[in-house]
C-alpha cells in the first residue's frame, strides 16, 4: 500500500515517456507550480471527461503558473491514440511499472462496485515552485474535479 503525500513532503521525482516516447521529468518543471494528475486509464469515459476538462482550461491554468501533466499505466502508444483522438493538450506520460503512481500514494487498494481490488486511485498533487507538494488531493472524481480545482485554487474561470 502506497503512502498518501502530505502538503510540505518532497514530491518524488519522475522521468517518464510522454505520448511520444519522449522523457519528461518533474524536474523540467522546475519555479513552475505543477497539477499532476493520476488517473486509471486512457479512452474510457471518465478520464476522458477529466482530460478534457483540464484541456480546456489549460490556458487558465497555464495563465496562473501551472503545468498540467497526467499520468496513467497505459503505454505511449495508446496515450498517443489518446491524444490524438480527444485533441488533448495536457502532457499525458505512462507509468507502466506503477513506480511513480506508488510514490505519489494514487497506487493501491480502493472500492470498486463495492468491491476492494488493487489500482489506481484518481488523484490529483499540486506541486509548488520549490518541487514541494501545496496539496495532495485523493479519489477525486472525474467529472467536476477540474472546475473544483480551479476554484479551490481561487483561479476564477
Amino acid at each position: 500500500m502506497s503512502t498518501r503525500l502530505q502538503p510540505g513532503d518532497v514530491a518524488p521525482a519522475f522521468t517518464l515517456p510522454d505520448a511520444d516516447g519522449k522523457p519528461v521529468s518533474l524536474a523540467d518543471h522546475a519555479g513552475r507550480k505543477v497539477i499532476v494528475y493520476f488517473y486509471p486509464a486512457a479512452l474510457t469515459p471518465g478520464c476522458t471527461k477529466q482530460a478534457c476538462d483540464f484541456t480546456d482550461n489549460l490556458q487558465l491554468l497555464a495563465g496562473a503558473g501551472y503545468d498540467v501533466i497526467g499520468v496513467s499505466p497505459d503505454k505511449p502508444e495508446k496515450l498517443a491514440k489518446f491524444r490524438d483522438k480527444e485533441s488533448l493538450g495536457v502532457t499525458l506520460v505512462s507509468d507502466e511499472g506503477r513506480e511513480t503512481l506508488a510514490a505519489y500514494g494514487a497506487f493501491g487498494e480502493k472500492k470498486l462496485y463495492g468491491k476492494t481490488v488493487t489500482g489506481v486511485i484518481r488523484s490529483t498533487v499540486i506541486v509548488d515552485e520549490e518541487g514541494r507538494v501545496a496539496r495532495a488531493l485523493y479519489n477525486v472524481r472525474a467529472t467536476g474535479h477540474v472546475a473544483k480545482l480551479i476554484k479551490d485554487l481561487e483561479l476564477g474561470g
